[in-house]
């Protein structure tokens, strides 16, 4: 894997992250909330991505759909991902 890889997961994970919280407002962490969980979930999701699809590097980067696509799928997706499942936990225990 590459540093442009890793930065376009990365940016597309705060998008995606920000992209949940909006649609999913009861989740929300606010926007720096919604970006530290997107960014952290962005780098997360996209390195399984190209691990699950090629073992990792550009290979992966490459069977995930060509490089930037494979990257900012990941990226978004487990941006997406990480915010609302942090956003779950957060309800849970301003319940108790």
């Amino acid at each position: 894997m590459d540093i442009m890889s890793l930065i376009i997961q990365l940016i597309a994970g705060a998008v995606g992250g920000n992209a949940a919280g909006a649609l999913l407002k009861n989740f929300s962490l606010g926007t720096a909330g919604n970006s530290i969980a997107g960014i952290i979930g962005g780098g997360i999701g996209g390195q399984i991505l190209s691990a699950m699809l090629g073992g990792g590097g550009a290979a992966g980067a490459a069977a995930a759909g060509g490089g930037v696509l494979g990257s900012l799928a990941g990226g978004g997706i487990g941006g997406a991902i990480l915010m609302i499942i942090i956003g779950i936990i957060k309800g849970v225990l301003a319940k108790k």
